[in-house]
């Protein structure tokens, strides 16, 4: 009997995705085409550029794909897509792509959510169920806390209510004339500098109660810590390399404990024994040490992805067939939602 495949398409931002999945999670394929090269001279994603480099990439991408799967379109039994949230010009052009493959194959059209994506990609690396949890998902657009009582159920707990880890993290890297994208150039220059130089603000982390985010006046400090009160013209260039590494590893320092603080209150308030991580800012190295402290001090288990499933990809799509076993499929009259606004227990 020959395997149900899954084809999978992630263009949610600045990465374009395909991916080849089986129903049993076996990622056959996975093709990414980054952007940043087209970006990082601006210091972030720029959607109009990253909807016209979506276009011009998702048919080679998708064909990458099969071939890398060893596999053709006619062998697949649904498509999936990323439908939110995300840029509304990128999210259109993966979604256009994968209505047309439906309609042309006769195959079922699954709407997939970024964000319970990223969640659902501790699954496939645990290859067990690892539900009830709570998730976490941090990266350059989120910072979100869900109860997730199962693999399609996802109550947001709390978000940033201004800029999200990832995004701190872009334009901290930019104030030290540091490289984009800002998380791998602040953890590199952390390595050298001391995380107690300066002691930046940790906005909600003695509010137990508040399972928000707040990034702004964390980046607001690291400014007034390198230009003044108020800023004053610099050049990133002429900064002390030790100076540097300093300010980065304070930095980051705060983030991961606000980002452990947070998780370690949802586990607590939910009763879960299981915490989830993903996205982006989930690669970064300390992060991820601070996280197997909170999972011996709180005697809970922690999954976290590898690398190749925390940053965009489309493999984590595979949620996909979960969606399909519960019936849930899309027609053709599906759109694309930018913002993040289902919350669905399931």
């Amino acid at each position: 009997m020959a395997p149900r495949l899954l084809l999978a398409i992630e263009s949610s931002c600045d990465e374009t995705a395909a991916a080849v999945i089986d129903a049993d999670l076996a990622v056959r394929s996975s093709v990414i085409a980054s952007q940043t090269a087209i970006h990082e001279r601006y210091g972030g994603v720029v959607p109009e550029m990253a909807s016209r480099a979506h276009v011009q990439r998702i048919i080679p991408v998708i064909q990458a794909a099969l071939e890398q799967a060893g596999v053709s379109l006619s062998d697949m039994s649904a498509i999936a897509v990323v439908t939110q949230p995300g840029l509304v010009g990128s999210l259109l052009v993966g979604l256009t792509a994968a209505k047309t493959l439906a309609l042309v194959l006769d195959k079922p059209l699954i709407a997939v959510n970024h964000i319970e994506a990223h969640l659902y990609a501790c699954r496939m690396h645990a290859a067990r169920d690892v539900f009830p949890a709570v998730g976490l998902v941090v990266s350059g657009g989120h910072s979100n806390l869900y109860d997730c009582p199962s693999a399609t159920g996802f109550e947001l707990l709390g978000s940033t209510i201004d800029d999200a880890a990832g995004e701190a993290f872009d334009k901290v890297a930019a104030m030290l004339g540091l490289s984009y994208p800002g998380g791998p150039s602040i953890q590199q220059a952390a390595l050298r500098g001391s995380a107690k130089a300066f002691r930046f603000p940790r906005t909600f982390i003695h509010e137990h109660d508040r399972l928000e985010f707040s990034f702004s006046g964390l980046k607001t400090s690291v400014l007034y810590q390198i230009a003044g009160t108020p800023p004053q013209a610099y050049d990133p260039a002429l900064l002390d390399p030790q100076y540097v590494a300093d300010v980065a590893a304070s930095f980051q320092e705060a983030v991961v404990d606000v980002l452990v603080g947070k998780c370690r209150d949802a586990l607590r308030r939910c009763r879960r024994r299981t915490l989830l991580v993903g996205g982006g800012v989930a690669a970064n190295s300390r992060f991820r040490e601070r996280l197997l402290e909170l999972a011996t001090t709180e005697k809970v288990e922690v999954v976290v992805p590898p690398l190749s499933l925390c940053t965009d990809n489309a493999a984590m799509a595979a949620i996909a067939w979960e969606l399909l076993a519960q019936g849930q499929v899309a027609d053709l009259a599906l759109d694309v939602t930018a913002g993040l606004v289902r919350r669905r227990s399931g």
